[in-house]
């Protein structure tokens, strides 16, 4: 018995700090652009990656809702940003932002919920207002 444990030891240095980590804590509070950056394209595995990415697309999936309530179609108040005939979904939209996300770090630090309107804005720009039309945007 003594010598199982003395192998599983050596296994264990063996397979070096991989092992030796815990695994990262679920998520539970995004703040930043970078918070969010980072849940969006986790570069850990196993079940913390899937709760990540799950908190990743509730988030996104959330704010694009609460954009969509606050910009009807159809009235006076001009959307941020406005989405393609074929939409990308939400696992896409969580890997793109992420990848925005790194290649923008001047926003790093800035609510996430104000990165994601940025993305959005700078990956789905709507058409020019139509001439003589007044909107407002918000």
């Amino acid at each position: 018995m003594r010598h199982a444990f003395a192998l599983a030891g050596l296994l264990a240095l063996a397979a070096g700090p991989a092992l030796a980590q815990p695994p990262p804590a679920p998520v539970t509070h995004v703040e930043t652009v970078r918070d969010l950056a980072a849940v969006c394209d986790p570069q850990w595995g196993g079940m913390p990656r899937l709760e990540a990415i799950a908190y990743c697309q509730g988030f996104i999936n959330a704010a694009g809702q609460y954009h969509t309530l606050t910009h009807p179609p159809g009235t006076a108040v001009r959307p941020l940003f406005c989405l393609p005939e074929r939409r990308p979904t939400i696992a896409e939209s969580g890997v793109d932002f992420a990848q925005w996300a790194r290649a923008t770090p001047r926003y790093a630090e800035e609510p996430a919920l104000d990165g994601f309107l940025r993305w959005a804005q700078a990956r789905h720009p709507c058409p020019p207002a139509p001439a003589g039309r007044a909107i407002r945007q918000r």
